[in-house]
């Protein structure tokens, strides 16, 4: 099976370290501006190393006016809270099937301009290449950033695959149109499997291992689990407590 054409070796030795661009303002635009930037998407390899390792997420604050993106970065293998970074935003952007990023996406960009330090790894609750277009929000956010991501989906968006088996680091092969696109990983021992698929920077197996190494007992990878308790709790007004531990945030 093909895995795309960003695996070619001309691909990889041209493939850019981050992209800027102007935001559409209409889904035609925002689809065309995918294609576009998939070709520039570098899907092999990976991180040999991360000592920081981050996850982000989005949650939408009541009315569906406003959303609420948070980065929160652990130490890794250790998984440590090191730093968190939150941001309140306008939707400016609808929601569409498949445009995601686009809604999403600004906001997470502004809470990673916050921080401090420099991940290592950015995982997201969302689609890498798995994606009709080949750019899910993993994807975009890994061209923007420049940093290797993998997106880490509670449901598939496209794509198909056998059940995988039921311990966890069990796993099947997602494919779409005939190409490797990701895998369906086992994260806990007879739970719903998690979508995983590569963003940028990194391949399918690299992908799923540092999904599994950052693991902490539950279902969601502990960056992307944290991030969403994070995201939770501001959008509704509380105060930014997560895994037991208050957090200071500049959400604004």
């Amino acid at each position: 099976m093909q895995t795309g054409p960003a695996t070619s070796s001309a691909r990889r030795s041209t493939a850019p370290r981050s992209i800027t661009h102007r935001w559409p303002r209409s889904a035609r635009a925002a689809a065309a501006l995918q294609s576009r930037l998939a070709w520039r998407l570098a899907i092999h390899g990976g991180p040999r190393r991360v000592r920081l390792v981050a996850g982000a997420d989005v949650a939408f604050a009541p009315g569906g006016e406003v959303l609420i993106a948070a980065i929160v970065i652990l130490r890794h293998p250790g998984m440590e809270i090191v730093e968190t970074s939150a941001v309140r935003r306008r939707v400016t952007f609808p929601y569409i099937p498949g445009l995601l990023s686009f809604r999403e996406a600004p906001a997470i960009v502004a809470a990673w301009r916050r921080l401090r330090r420099r991940p290592d790894l950015l995982l997201c609750d969302g689609q890498g290449i798995a994606h009709p277009r080949r750019l899910g929000l993993a994807a975009h956010l890994g061209l923007l950033l420049g940093v290797p991501a993998i997106g880490c989906a509670k449901s598939r968006l496209c794509g198909e695959h056998d059940e995988p088996g039921p311990r966890r680091g069990d796993r099947a092969t997602l494919v779409l149109n005939g190409r490797v696109v990701g895998a369906v990983v086992r994260t806990r021992d007879r739970v719903r499997p998690l979508y995983v698929s590569p963003g940028h920077l990194v391949g399918v197996e690299s992908a799923v291992r540092w999904v599994l190494a950052c693991g902490g007992g539950f279902r969601l990878p502990e960056p992307t689990r944290l991030a969403d308790m994070l995201v939770g709790r501001l959008a509704r007004g509380l105060s930014p407590t997560v895994a037991g531990i208050a957090i200071s945030t500049d959400a604004t």
